[in-house]
């Protein structure tokens, strides 16, 4: 099981896959879904039990979900070794916003049921189908172009979009590994326009967003 903190986020469970066993709430009655069990609880009991270190209003026990069957889709994010769960929740909310319904994570890639992944997400870890794959054998059976992030690709603002790709972000300190970079078929990059040399590279999740902004606007 895992937890989900914070009545916005729990009531996006009501129409979700996740089942919920039961929440702990300050106010029992704010809460929205419906068919479970609801404790009352006080502030004190509700900092014991939080991750966060300033708790919301409610708690939520969840089961994790099956592991659904993985079918391709004709554009899915490929995550190589992310591991920062703020990183990976907001790269999850971006995927929600731009439409793109699944996931690929390599099997070191920080756990999404992390408590602080699903906070980061507000929400839209419902929406977006996570699974986790050896790389390697992931990409030896894709059928999509495989699409790198790279100092040194093609500008993101001259990129052509493509009909089927996976779109893959690396690792926050070492970026993509040496395999999946050898099994690439396009780079690309996002452009310096300042002149300040200090800035080594963007945040793998702030690049997330520039990129699907720029395919979406194609």
């Amino acid at each position: 099981m895992f937890l989900v903190e914070g009545n916005k986020i729990i009531s996006e469970l009501a129409n979700s896959p996740y089942k919920v066993k039961e929440i702990f709430s300050l106010n029992p009655e704010d809460i929205t879904v419906k068919d479970v069990q609801v404790h009352q609880i006080s502030e004190a009991e509700l900092k014991k039990i939080s991750m966060l270190q300033n708790p919301k209003d409610s708690v939520a026990v969840c089961f994790l979900k099956n592991e659904s069957d993985f079918s391709e889709n004709n554009l899915q994010l490929v995550l190589d070794g992310i591991q920062d769960p703020g990183n990976l929740g907001t790269i999850i909310r971006l995927a929600d916003w731009f439409g793109i319904e699944q996931i690929v994570c390599s099997n070191d890639t920080v756990d999404f049921y992390n408590p602080k992944v699903i906070m980061a997400t507000m929400g839209s870890f419902t929406r977006v189908n996570i699974v986790y794959k050896d790389l390697q054998e992931f990409f030896s059976k894709t059928e999509n172009l495989n699409i790198g992030t790279d100092m040194d690709g093609e500008s993101i603002y001259e990129f052509k979009r493509r009909d089927k790709m996976n779109i893959i972000l690396g690792n926050e300190g070492n970026g993509i590994r040496d395999f999946t970079e050898s099994v690439l078929n396009h780079k690309i990059t996002i452009p310096r326009f300042g002149k300040s040399q200090s800035t080594e590279s963007l945040n793998v999740a702030v690049a997330a967003g520039i990129v699907l902004g720029q395919l979406f606007s194609k």
